[in-house]
């Protein structure tokens, strides 16, 4: 049985986009129907495939942004375009409701989170590198789940907030935003990046023993990471996931 569910992991399968909405300029979420999803959890990622009239294809991975198991949740990707990307740029600006495209997955099980899990969760998320986050958020919200749940954000500006109205109406977790180039009208706190002296107001204590999970691109990513270890985080409780300035 293990073996056949590994199978059905790595074979592609047709996904129908039943949804889209829109999140920011740049960033919409497309809602699928995948007829044999063997389901996933907070903090997978799916592959995607598509191929074009003469055989060509491409691949990328994305996040899935919808709740993990236990709760049943349709699979739901936000996709951020990249500039000169080959699959980003359709999936934003051209899919339409009806579309179909190949997906292969979940994939990943070290940067996921259960509800089972009872110690605080930090997460800590660099533009769509929330979305991953925003699995979990969801999941220890449908679940009903009891631990502290703390969601730090870095994102330039407002109108780059993907999923602005669910995160303003988070009632079981904390959100922070970190605005690095433009704040809202009358916010408390300066612009600029999450650094060390930040961190160390935002983030759970060491003492808590949180489960800290922290994506983003790159340089955003190690930044944090060593941070928070140079703050007293056992490095094993800092899991990581990053993503360069390519792809798309």
């Amino acid at each position: 049985m293990a073996r056949a569910a590994l199978l059905r992991r790595l074979t592609w399968q047709a996904a129908t986009v039943l949804e889209i909405r829109e999140e920011t300029a740049t960033a919409r979420t497309l809602v699928l129907a995948v007829p044999d999803w063997p389901g996933h959890l907070a903090g997978q990622h799916v592959d995607v495939k598509l191929t074009s009239e003469d055989g060509y294809s491409a691949q990328r991975s994305y996040s899935i942004a919808s709740a993990g198991m236990p709760v049943e949740a349709p699979l739901e990707l936000t996709v951020q375009r990249v500039p000169d990307g080959e699959v980003s740029p359709y999936l934003v600006d051209a899919a339409t409701v009806g579309d179909q495209m190949e997906i292969r997955g979940p994939v990943g099980g070290y940067f996921a989170w259960q509800p089972d899990d009872g110690r605080p969760v930090l997460a800590i998320g660099g533009g769509s590198g929330v979305v991953p986050l925003m699995a979990m958020l969801r999941t220890h919200m449908v679940a009903g789940a009891k631990m502290p749940f703390r969601l730090i954000y870095s994102v330039r500006t407002p109108a780059d907030v993907i999923y602005a109205k669910e995160l303003a109406a988070t009632g079981s977790a904390e959100v922070e935003f970190i605005y690095t180039r433009e704040t809202p009208s009358g916010w408390p706190h300066a612009r600029g990046r999450l650094d060390a002296v930040r961190l160390s107001q935002l983030a759970y204590p060491a003492s808590a023993a949180p489960h800290v999970f922290v994506c983003g691109p790159t340089g955003f990513v190690e930044s944090v990471a060593n941070a928070l270890v140079l703050l007293g985080h056992d490095a094993m409780d800092v899991k990581t996931e990053r993503f360069g300035p390519t792809g798309g």
